[in-house]
């Protein structure tokens, strides 16, 4: 049986986050009295921030000819004749 190619390694685990890293406790504008992070976390290290989005990359141009062609009616003709 082949193993996986992580099976030397241990999986990296997230970092666990808590109420006192998100920005909204630390500049007391959290109004929540929750035993865990909320869905409204941020990483006070961001101030507010938005993560940075992915760039967009242009694909070259396709090609506007094909590379062959079908023979047209006087090529198959001359070539059955």
């Amino acid at each position: 049986m082949a193993q996986s190619k992580q099976a030397g390694r241990a999986p990296k685990r997230a970092h666990k986050v808590s109420c006192e890293e998100c920005y909204f406790r630390v500049n007391l504008l959290c109004a929540l009295d929750l035993s865990e992070p909320c869905a409204t976390f941020r990483p006070n290290e961001a101030q507010l921030r938005p993560p940075q989005q992915l760039r967009f990359v242009f694909r070259q141009e396709r090609r506007t000819r094909a590379a062959w062609a079908f023979p047209t009616a006087q090529e198959q003709a001359a070539l059955h004749a």
